[in-house]
């Protein structure tokens, strides 16, 4: 057993709470009190007695702060008037047919139900996603050309 073996075992001890551990192997034995914030550690080997100084870690606990004191979490967008569209696959999203073409809808844009929003590519095949629903595209939820999993919002839509 080396030095580190014997630090790391003291380290233990200190974390673990035992107020004394003792460990005999075939020619050493190591006793580990530690009753108070520091302490020593008594390592025999062969006849040879060392005493090894242990710093016992002190935890503090963090304060506790009441439940009134707590800040208020920031006001998250109202999306609860918007409508969101979902993706029906698992698969990489795409916003646009292909690279040199225009997205098929933008921040803005006017939408009716049947309308393709994106295209969502799904083992070497392209799946349109058609809106379900008429309105205007309020935000884009997904990075042109990522993973999307199934029923991971994709747009949010404002149906008025």
């Amino acid at each position: 057993m080396d030095i580190k073996e014997i630090q790391n075992l003291i380290k233990f001890v200190a974390k673990s709470g035992a107020t004394e551990v003792k460990l005999e192997m075939d020619d050493i034995k190591i006793t580990i009190k530690t009753t108070t914030s520091e302490g020593n550690a008594t390592v025999e080997n062969g006849g040879y007695i060392q005493q090894v100084p242990v710093t016992v870690p002190q935890v503090q606990a963090a304060p506790v702060v009441p439940a009134a004191e707590t800040p208020a979490p920031v006001a998250a967008e109202d999306n609860s008037k918007y409508i969101t569209v979902k993706s029906p696959i698992i698969g990489t999203f795409y916003r646009k047919p292909s690279p040199d073409k225009p997205a098929f809808v933008e921040v803005g844009t006017d939408i009716k139900t049947g309308d393709v929003l994106c295209v969502i590519e799904a083992m070497k095949l392209f799946n349109e996603i058609e809106s379900e629903v008429s309105g205007k595209i309020v935000k884009v939820l997904v990075d042109d050309s990522s993973p999307v999993e199934f029923d991971q919002p994709l747009f949010l839509v404002d149906p008025s």
